[in-house]
């Protein structure tokens, strides 16, 4: 039987200092820490059991060899699991570890949990790597450097568990909406270095959020918005039914709407980017004033609004023609909510992509010290990761009571609508 030591201080100086070097690690378990959802203990609980008792696996499998269930083992078999203690520096963390026997001489303890038990501190290492990050493209590095700190070898990592943070956004392009009414779509994008992700949230009737998928590309891309949005109708968001749609002012956008989901779905665009457009477009000195009106003439009704923004427009096209070239882009669709005349405590969620921009905020934060973005499909990892681990703790739509009149107004006959069109 091979001897395991633990690793000695050199080692264990060389992977902390590629740690501290490399920043982030498993976004939901950051997410988790940083909106208090979770205390410190809990995450330790979750992901720290989980990381200790995959080494404890791999530790086992240099022994045993891999799992074949009903063929021949070798001396030392398989025999089920049982639970242990791991010390930490002021606790224990109990763990579910693999249980080993030899045929002839018995019981086979497992050498990394030995290494556990003998150091107190290994434990709490192996939890600080987590802790404190690595960025996702650099986790396959990461878990055999962690393995071996307790002597496994780093050919003992199958590919399974390297690739396993491909997982989340595999089974989020898998996901199926056959049997969800989604009647509202956000739609809006994350620029992660030179990278830029597209993603669709969804709302069904009953206020839930959902979501429905993400493309590697711009939002100006027309391939890439149409390909998202056909691959939304494969998955079963299907055209037939009416839904608003909120999105930024990408025209490519705009078009796919019309060409995948038809032209009389009604189209609200986000008023943050508006708002974002026009000041660009202004000296600092006028950019409150700017941004006051635009709210005012947005809690007016959809005729006055427009009228009201048409009149600015006016005025800026001398001085500054981009910025009232910018405030009449798009203006019907500004107020489409307006004239769908909602309570204000559901119209207030339906003016903007902030469903989607929060999700968003925290993979900005957590990327903030990644200078090197590999690919598009890095990308898209760290998006699906953050959304997904968002959408555990995603309430209901605000105003999501109120939805039954939204879902009144979708259903109205087409006649009904393509008047409403003429009229906006």
């Amino acid at each position: 039987m091979p001897e395991y030591q633990i690793a000695d201080r050199k080692d264990s100086g060389a992977l902390a200092e590629f740690l501290e070097k490399e920043g982030q690690f498993l976004l939901p378990m950051v997410s988790l820490l940083e909106t208090a959802q979770t205390a410190i203990d809990e995450v330790i609980d979750v992901a720290g059991r989980a990381t200790i008792e995959a080494v404890l696996q791999l530790s086992a499998q240099e022994l045993a060899g891999q799992k074949h269930p009903g063929q021949a083992q070798g001396a030392i078999r398989w025999h089920g699991r049982q639970s242990g203690v791991v010390p930490l520096a002021h606790r224990k963390l109990r763990v579910s570890k693999p249980r080993l026997r030899h045929k002839e001489q018995g019981e086979v303890e497992v050498p990394a949990y030995r290494a556990l038990q003998t150091n107190s501190t290994l434990a709490a290492k192996m939890l600080d790597i987590l802790l404190r990050g690595v960025s996702t493209r650099n986790y396959e590095p990461v878990l055999p450097a962690m393995a071996q700190t307790v002597g496994v070898s780093k050919s003992s990592v199958s590919r399974e568990m390297i690739e396993a943070s491909s997982n989340v956004l595999k089974e989020l392009a898998e996901r199926r909406f056959d049997d969800v009414d989604i009647l509202l779509i956000y739609l809006d994008g994350l620029r992660l270095g030179k990278h830029h992700v597209l993603a669709a949230v969804g709302v069904d009737s009953q206020g839930n959020k959902h979501v429905l998928g993400l493309r590697d590309g711009a939002s100006e891309n027309a391939v890439v918005v149409t390909g998202l949005l056909e691959d939304l109708v494969a998955r079963g968001v299907r055209p037939g039914r009416r839904r608003l749609f909120v999105i930024d002012g990408s025209k490519a956008l705009r078009h796919a709407l019309d060409a995948v989901y038809g032209a009389d779905n009604p189209v609200q665009r986000c008023r943050r980017h508006k708002e974002r457009n026009v000041l660009g477009y202004l000296p600092q000195e006028e950019q409150t004033r700017m941004r006051q009106v635009l709210k005012a003439a947005w809690r007016l009704p959809a005729a006055e609004g427009e009228a009201r923004l048409e009149k600015e427009a006016q005025a800026l096209e001398k001085d500054h023609p981009s910025a009232a070239a910018s405030v009449r882009e798009g203006l019907a669709e500004m107020f489409t909510v307006n004239r769908l005349s909602l309570p204000a405590p559901l119209s207030r969620c339906l003016c903007s992509t902030n469903v989607i921009e929060s999700c968003f905020s925290g993979t900005r934060s957590k990327t903030r010290r990644v200078t090197h973005w590999q690919d598009g499909f890095m990308a898209l990892r760290w998006a699906a990761a953050a959304l997904v681990a968002t959408e555990k703790n995603f309430r209901k739509l605000q105003g999501h009571k109120l939805l039954w009149m939204l879902k009144s107004h979708l259903d109205e006959p087409k006649e009904n609508v393509a008047e409403e069109r003429k009229v906006g």
